[in-house]
């Protein structure tokens, strides 16, 4: 047993960060049983097609909306600390929530509400949760740490929570949220068990201030100044393509609800291979073609899923993908952490979650117009067309970006 633990999580990275993975391994699993669940539990209580949206509306608004706080935040205080409590706030509103259940008394306006306050305090825990890595483990480490938070993405939000959440749901609505709070307070216990270095203290000024001082080092540094553009933009060209994705597999691929679901799974599956050969790749090919390779393959995906209508096609081009956005995610995570200074970890990880979320809203109003208007594979030529014009332009930009860190 010790073998396997040893390869998983190495020695080296050290009991506290052993302690924070398990803590988001934990919360991960919690979180897919609410991606299942928190949808159902709307659409058990209204058939109101507006308030059903409502359900993943807040699940994308409070990052747009908290995220620049929550990094001034983890900026300003014990981090750790932070993340205790934002997760312990959630297990609250967990509980609160399954006692309405029980009771009978929940109407479709507590439900909104109570998802709208688990995704905020989400925004909270998941920011700070992002600039404890680096306290914790050495530079020459952070890829393979983060790999490993990934791995636990990938498997328990996106590939285990989901049909978890449906299953309990089915046997009782209260059920999935009674996991949830057991996972998220869990998460909690772990979490207290990290011990990291005391961060430098912040000058504090004001909000708004230290905020324009996350914005200001970001345009300033090239690297991390890069990630985010292209972060920002790819979302745009991503947010298009994927925001009719359901209408995709069923017009233009011919598929039903199970076969839309087949390709979120295949996705995550190749995600998980992603994590099987990142170390081999990072060990042979530099951060920078690593990231290179990865904006060739989301710009070819786009054309692929433009051009084909065969569904085992599309199948193979999701499973590439996944294992693509596994690699990009983690390197672009890596990059940032190791160039980013300590003290600005907090803000300038906001700032790359509003361009994350701010390029997604915006290629999803894009995607919309341009289906409606010209069909539903115009979303994709879109982005492939916004894709391949960008590649060309940051091209000479990506071979640097690994090494201009200081």
């Amino acid at each position: 047993m010790l073998p396997v633990a040893e390869r998983v999580v190495p020695a080296r990275l050290g009991g506290p960060f052993r302690w924070l993975l398990a803590s988001s391994w934990t919360t991960n699993l919690g979180d897919g049983i609410e991606i299942a669940a928190g949808p159902l539990l709307v659409a058990s209580l209204t058939t109101d097609p507006f308030l059903i949206s409502l359900a993943a509306l807040l699940r994308w608004l409070p990052p747009l909306l908290f995220a620049l706080w929550a990094g001034v935040l983890s900026d300003r205080y014990d981090r750790r600390r932070i993340v205790m409590v934002a997760d312990g706030s959630r297990a609250v509103v967990l509980a609160v929530l399954v006692v309405a259940l029980a009771a009978g008394r929940l109407h479709v306006a507590g439900a909104l509400l109570a998802l709208g306050l688990l995704s905020t305090a989400e925004v909270f825990a998941d920011n700070t949760a992002a600039t404890l890595t680096p306290m914790l483990v050495n530079r020459d480490d952070l890829t393979l740490a983060n790999a490993r938070l990934q791995f636990g993405f990938l498997s328990l939000n996106q590939l285990a929570g989901p049909p978890i959440g449906a299953a309990l749901f089915a046997a009782a609505h209260s059920w999935p949220f009674l996991t949830q709070a057991v996972l998220v307070a869990a998460g909690v216990l772990l979490v207290s068990r990290v011990r990291a270095p005391a961060p430098r203290a912040a000058e504090r000024t004001n909000a708004v201030r230290e905020i324009r001082e996350g914005f200001a080092w970001t345009v300033r540094h090239p690297a991390v100044r890069t990630l985010v553009l292209t972060i920002l933009i790819f979302n745009v060209t991503f947010g298009a393509a994927w925001s009719v994705l359901v209408l995709y597999a069923t017009d233009r691929l011919g598929l039903g609800a199970v076969g839309f679901g087949l390709l979120t799974t295949v996705s995550a599956v190749g995600g998980l291979l992603g994590t099987g050969l990142y170390g081999w790749i990072t060990a042979r090919v530099s951060l920078g073609n690593v990231m290179r390779a990865g904006l060739i393959v989301e710009t070819l995906t786009h054309l692929a899923l433009a051009l084909t209508t065969s569904p085992a096609v599309a199948l193979v081009i999701f499973f590439v993908f996944g294992a693509h956005a596994f690699i990009w995610g983690t390197t672009s995570i890596t990059v940032r952490q190791r160039a980013v200074p300590e003290h600005l970890q907090g803000r300038v990880t906001s700032v790359n979650t509003i361009c994350v979320f701010g390029g997604l809203v915006v290629g999803s109003a894009i995607g919309g117009a341009l289906a409606t208007r010209f069909g539903v594979t115009a979303p994709f030529w879109f982005a492939f067309a916004g894709s391949a014009v960008f590649v060309v332009l940051l091209w000479p930009q990506l071979t640097r970006i690994a090494h201009d860190e200081g």
